[in-house]
């Protein structure tokens, strides 16, 4: 009886040798699922650093590397308008590891643009970090001190104020093109490819003026170097609380609202967006990163991935009302 008994034990093991490593492997997905990150994570940037867009994202970035005890790596992934940084995130693994930082420019280039490298579809929304004003700023040269007298010059010798685009077809195109419609001001556009670059051009007197967000030049309006004229918002800013609404300086019911938030690659799974969502909400809320972002300007958001989601939808028509109206296009 001990050999048939021994040769049917070993029978049974050696059934069984099969099934352990596919074991072993969920088991080390099911770890690896519960343990992210455990490697470092990208966060693509799709505009040149020093804008607003890059401040927000190293500032957060510091703190949720520490939180997850691992790198979050800053790319900045600048041209055509944002879409080749998205590009890079909509063709990237779907795990978590490369994510986008981004706002209604999602939106806005596919309104603008005939055809794009990706779609609605290519990303799954994690958060809606901050809203922040556009805010039209002047060189102190140019002797510009009113929006009046920006709209007046505009008019009376068109093309001859230089306005340095955070980007061609962003928000700050679109909000300036409904000022030029509702006002007859004309401007001769040079865009950049972000906000640091277009700031800086304003700053050394290479160009007149830029409508940019609203954190990216609090410091050097603050300093005296830039001279701001309104923000598009329908509030004043807390950060700059002097400088009067575009509805206040002299365009009635004016009132556009930028925002910036992340997102993951399509297919990125539910249990990482929701630790993404949870971790940059705490991140957020943290007293000295939520008092650094609004003494920027900055106004915290949040929110669930859905609410991102939901935004997302809810003001597609509005910005191609807005795009419609003014005339805008990129085609």
């Amino acid at each position: 009886m001990r050999p048939i008994l021994r040769r049917t034990l070993l029978g049974t093991l050696v059934l069984s040798l099969p099934a352990l490593p596919l074991a072993l492997a969920h088991a080390s997905s099911a770890e690896r699922n519960t343990s992210w990150p455990h490697k470092p994570v990208h966060i693509v940037v799709p505009v040149s650093a020093g804008g607003s867009a890059d401040k927000l994202t190293r500032t957060l970035a510091d703190r949720l590397s520490a939180l997850w005890g691992q790198p979050v790596v800053v790319e900045n992934v600048a041209g055509a308008s944002g879409t080749i940084g998205a590009a890079r995130v909509a063709k990237a693994a779907a795990d978590g590891y490369t994510l986008l930082q981004q706002g209604e420019g999602l939106t806005l280039n596919s309104l603008l643009f005939p055809q794009l490298p990706y779609d609605a579809k290519s990303f799954t929304p994690i958060i809606k970090a901050v809203v922040n004003p556009q805010i039209l700023v002047v060189n102190p040269g140019t002797g510009i001190n009113t929006l009046a007298d920006y709209i007046a010059r505009s008019k009376s010798k068109p093309q001859s104020i230089s306005l340095g685009l955070p980007g061609n077809g962003g928000i700050a195109h679109v909000a300036h093109e409904i000022l030029s419609q509702e006002t007859g001001a004309k401007v001769n556009y040079i865009p950049y490819p972000g906000g640091g670059p277009a700031a800086l051009d304003v700053l050394g007197g290479h160009t007149d003026a830029t409508l940019i967000t609203l954190a990216a030049v609090t410091e050097y309006v603050r300093a005296g170097k830039l001279r701001a004229l309104a923000v598009t918002t329908s509030y004043r800013s807390d950060a700059l609380p002097q400088v009067p609404t575009m509805a206040e300086a002299g365009v009635p019911g004016f009132s556009v609202e930028s925002w910036q938030g992340f997102f993951a690659p399509a297919g990125t799974p539910d249990a990482v967006v929701q630790k993404l969502n949870r971790d940059f909400q705490t991140v957020l809320q943290a007293p000295d990163v939520r008092q650094q972002l609004e003494s920027a300007g900055f106004k915290i958001a949040g929110g669930t991935s859905s609410e991102l989601d939901q935004s997302l939808q809810s003001e597609r028509p509005r910005y191609a009302k807005a795009i419609k109206s003014a005339g805008l296009s990129l085609r």
